[in-house]
């Protein structure tokens, strides 16, 4: 059983994706991350993309949290039908829409976004088996849509490699809880070419 664990939805249980397919964020990883993403102040009042979403857990604390809009990105069915559910819940506790469901894989999501979207605050937690190739993809098609100061999470298996992170997207923190390790990045400039 998940829950929202602060903010204006606090406490508030949250549904589960039935069936082995979905990994949730333990409590504790998620009250340490959230602790982390809140000393960083980048969720009040943030523009949030959660891909690879599940049960929409982690989007949904960042709506109860204060952001601004949270899109939760789902490709499963049944992921997809409970993230609605959650989102559903969290939107009717804080009395307006902050939660959108995108039922579609996080590639083409980014792939079909209009020009000039940016967000905040970008919580990835792929499923395990999605290979490092896939995953290098889904970054180097994010990098474009990271407004100046976001921070981009990154929860894998604590036995997986480093992402490869692309050109203008660079690690500042990783922190490893038992099983699971969370990469930090933020959008960096490339330094400009002599006489430019």
């Amino acid at each position: 059983m998940s829950r929202i664990v602060a903010g204006v939805a606090g406490g508030l249980t949250l549904a589960s994706v039935p069936g082995d397919n979905t990994r949730p964020t333990t409590d504790r990883v998620k009250e340490a991350l959230f602790s982390r993403l809140e000393s960083y102040d980048v969720i009040a009042g943030a523009r949030v993309l959660d891909l690879f979403a599940g049960s929409g857990a982690l989007g949904v604390e960042t709506a109860s949290r204060g952001a601004a809009t949270v899109d939760l990105v789902e490709a499963a069915d049944k992921a997809a039908t409970v993230c609605r559910r959650n989102a559903d819940l969290v939107n009717q506790k804080l009395g307006r829409k902050t939660a959108t469901v995108h039922r579609m894989k996080a590639e083409r999501f980014l792939d079909d976004l209009p020009a000039g979207q940016h967000w905040d605050l970008v919580l990835m937690d792929p499923p395990y088996p999605l290979g490092e190739d896939a995953l290098s993809g889904v970054l180097g098609s994010l990098s474009a849509y990271l407004a100046d100061g976001a921070v981009v999470v990154v929860e894998r298996s604590s036995r997986s490699p480093e992402p490869a992170w692309p050109e203008g997207l660079e690690r500042f923190a990783v922190k490893k809880y038992g099983e699971t390790q969370l990469w930090f990045a933020e959008p960096v400039m490339e330094p400009s070419a002599p006489g430019e």
